[in-house]
């Protein structure tokens, strides 16, 4: 980090005494791991046993305009997305080039070709939704089993269901927000996050500060999600059916995803919910007569895919068939094949050239606010513009970050390694799977980081924080019929650490602690 990078203010004076430290220490370790903010350790690995969660001590400052900027920014970016995805030329346009050169992608865009030209046999594609929405009322077939008739048994609306979570951080050029990425697939922490703000609430009382426990913002993250997945199981009309997770062989994630299913079966006790990997799904489903998804004999309504999004969740072939029978089937896929490649970075970087929002947002003051969040985002291709921005990265790597087609954190490439990087592959086609970002530089703030196996007295550290907001919306290719956003996420790393994944081990779990 540069020497003039600004630093934010503590909500409390650093350090704190170490007596003091030592014991509220020792009590936030508990009271993570006894309300559940844990994870499985990825190297000493049981399913017998838990380790919490990392997460920042005392919740970090972040700037209450831009926290609420983001809330209602949200809203916006549901709906550019929605459109974005159901909007098959643009897409293949976009995605043309790196689809020849990734295979991971090119295996996704082939199963997206595929249900859009068979026709897409369940319209409604499910990330999270909480809604009220009016369909059709009538129902020429509702069945024993149909429920809320009407409306929900039957529609002809080409129905839309997506969950996305935006990440920013704030820029220090002019301490507002700038967008890291959107996420259309398994947005993690939704259900420990929620939890988080319960603890820093207990260790501010702990600390004798109750009062700075009114500077954190209600997050209702998991009850959102968890209503989102019923309201599109009351849609798809079968009491008898279930919820699907899709997982993966290990998960070391899981009081997240667990939190999920227990929120389900809280809300709604008659709701079945059930865990299969896509290796599993290969061996096990099957598609009925009406192409519904058929899995230990009961059908499927929501499929909630946890796992899909990197190359090593697809073994074989076998996976790979699972993921095309789960998206030619009558079930409410979150996301859908094409919510999942409207979240790629190559769609993120092309939303960000001249012109391209106009084709999705009509409202000039939504186009303005889209485009102040966006930082510099190059393509790579072989062609005029990609050679500017590989030159660009060349003479000044340190600006910029390189992205793959990835998600899940620990895939992106930093400062000198960039022009390692680029050297390798800047004559070939290759390139054309990656864009270039301008590095985002937010202001740090001094705390301490709690992991597991950590000392009993924590290094006081200076950080950086990662805001993340969750969206839902529901619409059709014609209409949105529901768009809010239901929750958020800080995520907090070192500030010389370049990557700050929870789940990859790079990064802690916080709380924005909102100041003017």
């Amino acid at each position: 980090m540069s020497v003039e990078t600004p630093r934010l203010g503590s909500i409390l004076p650093m350090p704190l005494d170490e007596k003091d430290l030592k014991e509220v220490v020792e009590k936030s370790r508990d009271w993570a791991i006894m309300h559940g903010a844990g994870m499985r350790s990825k190297t000493n690995f049981s399913k017998d046993a838990l380790y919490f969660a990392p997460f920042v001590l005392i919740p970090s400052v972040f700037p209450r305009r831009e926290f609420y900027k983001a809330l209602e920014l949200q809203l916006v970016l549901n709906e550019m997305v929605h459109w974005v995805a159901h909007n098959r030329i643009f897409l293949t346009e976009v995605l043309k080039e790196t689809i020849q050169v990734d295979e991971f992608t090119g295996n996704l865009f082939k199963i997206y070709e595929t249900v859009q030209d068979e026709g897409i046999t369940q319209p409604i594609s499910l990330g999270i939704l909480r809604s009220d929405i009016m369909l059709e009322t009538s129902c020429s077939n509702p069945g024993k089993n149909c429920l809320r008739h009407p409306p929900y048994c039957c529609w002809k609306q080409n129905l839309s269901l997506g969950l996305f979570r935006s990440d920013y951080m704030v820029h220090n050029s002019n301490s507002k927000i700038k967008q890291v990425e959107i996420n259309t697939i398994a947005s993690s922490f939704g259900g420990i996050i929620t939890h988080l703000t319960k603890l820093y609430r207990y260790v501010l009382q702990e600390l004798g500060h109750h009062d700075l426990a009114a500077n954190l913002p209600e997050n209702n993250a998991l009850e959102g999600l968890c209503s989102g997945m019923l309201e599109a199981w009351k849609m798809y009309g079968d009491i008898e059916a279930t919820i699907l997770f899709i997982v993966e062989d290990v998960t070391y994630n899981i009081c997240d995803q667990r939190f999920h299913e227990f929120e389900i079966k809280r809300l709604n006790p008659y709701v079945k919910v059930i865990r299969k990997t896509l290796t599993e799904i290969g061996n096990e489903a099957t598609l009925g007569s009406s192409n519904e998804l058929i899995i230990d004999n009961r059908p499927v309504a929501v499929v909630y895919f946890r796992a899909g999004y990197e190359p090593n969740h697809y073994h074989s072939q076998l996976e790979w068939d699972a993921r095309l029978m789960i998206e030619r089937s009558q079930a409410i896929k979150s996301p859908s094949i094409h919510y999942h490649l409207a979240g790629t970075k190559k769609v993120q970087q092309a939303l960000a050239k001249p012109g391209t929002l106009e084709m999705f947002l009509s409202d000039s003051g939504k186009i303005e606010a889209v485009r102040e969040i966006f930082t510099g985002l190059y393509s790579l291709d072989l062609d005029e513009f990609g050679d500017q921005a590989i030159q660009m990265a060349l003479d000044q790597p340190e600006r910029y970050v390189l992205k793959p087609q990835r998600e899940g954190g620990g895939n992106n490439i930093y400062g000198e390694e960039i022009k390692d990087a680029i050297l390798k592959m800047k004559d070939s086609k290759e390139r054309s799977a990656w864009i270039l970002m301008e590095r985002i530089h937010p202001p740090i703030s001094s705390g301490y980081i709690v992991r597991p196996g950590g000392p009993e007295v924590p290094e006081l550290l200076d950080l950086v924080s990662e805001l993340g907001i969750y969206g839902v919306i529901i619409g059709d290719s014609y209409k949105i019929y529901s768009n809010r956003q239901c929750g958020h996420m800080l995520r907090t790393k070192t500030s010389t650490a370049n990557e700050g994944g929870v789940a990859a081990g790079l990064g802690a779990l916080d709380s924005p602690y909102l100041v003017d």
